[in-house]
């Protein structure tokens, strides 16, 4: 290559275009975590097509300057993520329990009724809607996925295939009229466009409507190592900060805030009309000014928790190596999302796990996106009688832990891997 043509590479590479923030568009520079390559974490490998190809993509997450948002780049479209999605929220007892108890809070509290309208954006399986129905509250489901969407459909849950935005929302107040109530779980992470679904919620949110969002805590992820929840379906990592600028693009307000032990400590916000009577209770001004003191508007503060990451990384495969090499027989429990980034980060294969397991159907008889894993019922881990069971849902270990604690009957244990390697005896363990 000579000189001249080395300069032009140079200059081209110099003018690609740098990554904008998808909530204040500023310039993106800034490395929060970089996870290496990784595939698609929902996208699990049939068996007649374990010699394929497979697509990696970074997962390299950068954090805004501006108004702190961290985020991932958007590699592929949300139409390839989610037009056939393996994720079912009913297979998680804990998960609909959590919903259940939501939906009996927010009627009494919103006083809902039978003229109310509650919509759920990211219905998935009906889940959360199928709890309004004995209340006769009419409701209204958005999901993307086709297939999600028709079990949701078969409880009789009224669902429109489609990702909400802007179109959808003034669609859908012409045919149903506006909400009383529009609720988000662990969903505003998987939007590339956040600009467009947050104007859509304040199209179809009634003048003194309420919305809830649920979504993992920055500061959470950051405090308990939870590295493995950033992976490419979640676009965006969420403080209360960064909410609060999300909310005023849009001429809305937070009016609440809850923290919550869901999916290793989430937060719920209330949002409103700019203009409506809703008024911010206390714990909204304390939540902004502990994560201030906490550095969360200093760029330096999000610049450790890489460093943090690599530890966690090597001390897992420490732990692991050395159970390999006493003999040891693993396997997992669970194909969470999460699990597919740690297991593919910290490069965990056949080589440590003979095997997973998981409660979902759709999932039985694949194999881990990148790892290769062959995920089975749960029973195999009964025929197999393992030393020990790597949790990758770690997030449910309670609910997982309370569900199969007659593996201690041979001795084995249980492998916690976040925020740090934890072995769980079920003999010594108490709910």
């Amino acid at each position: 290559m000579n000189q001249e043509t080395a300069s032009d590479y140079r200059a081209e590479a110099q003018e690609i275009t740098p990554h904008r923030c998808r909530l204040c568009g500023s310039k993106v520079e800034r490395t929060f975590v970089d996870l290496g390559m990784s595939p698609l974490c929902e996208s699990f490998v049939p068996p007649n097509r374990a010699d394929d190809m497979e697509p990696f993509y970074p997962l390299h997450a950068l954090v805004c300057g501006e108004c702190f948002l961290v985020q991932l780049k958007e590699y592929v479209s949300p139409e390839n993520i989610f037009e056939e999605y393996a994720y079912f929220s009913s297979y998680s007892t804990s998960w609909v329990s959590h919903a259940k108890a939501y939906t009996e809070m927010i009627i009494e509290r919103l006083s809902l009724g039978s003229e109310s309208l509650a919509v759920e954006l990211a219905s998935n399986d009906g889940y959360l809607l199928q709890h309004f129905l004995p209340f006769g509250i009419p409701v209204l489901g958005v999901e993307p996925a086709a297939n999600v969407a028709q079990t949701a459909i078969r409880k009789g849950i009224p669902t429109e295939v489609d990702f909400f935005g802007v179109r959808v929302a003034q669609d859908l107040a012409r045919r149903f009229g506006q909400a009383d109530l529009i609720a988000g779980n662990n969903v505003l992470a998987q939007v590339p466009d956040l600009n467009d679904f947050v104007a859509g919620i304040r199209v179809l949110l009634k003048p003194e409507g309420i919305v809830t969002l649920e979504f993992p805590h920055l500061q959470r992820l950051m405090e308990e190592n939870q590295f493995d929840t950033i992976y490419h379906e979640h676009f965006s990592y969420f403080s209360l900060l960064t909410i609060e600028k999300m909310a005023a693009r849009h001429q809305l307000k937070l009016v609440d805030v809850e923290e919550l032990s869901t999916h290793g400590g989430s937060l719920r916000v209330y949002l409103a009309h700019e203009q409506s009577n809703q008024k911010p209770t206390k714990s909204v001004e304390a939540l902004l000014q502990r994560e201030e003191s906490l550095g969360f508007r200093d760029l330096d503060t999000y610049s450790s928790f890489g460093e943090q990451v690599t530890r966690t990384k090597r001390r897992l495969l420490s732990f692991l190596i050395k159970a390999k090499e006493e003999g040891k027989t693993i396997c997992g429990y669970g194909a969470p999302g999460k699990g597919n980034t740690l297991l593919n980060y910290c490069g965990i294969g056949l080589d440590f796990l003979e095997f997973t397991v998981d409660r979902n159907p759709y999932k039985l008889g694949r194999l881990t996106p990148g790892t290769r894993i062959p995920i089975r019922s749960i029973d195999a881990i009964d025929a197999i009688k393992p030393d020990l069971v790597l949790i990758l849902p770690w997030n449910l270990k309670q609910e997982i832990i309370a569900q199969m604690r007659h593996i201690g009957e041979w001795g084995g244990k249980f492998v916690v891997p976040i925020p740090e390697v934890t072995v769980v005896d079920p003999r010594e363990f108490s709910l």
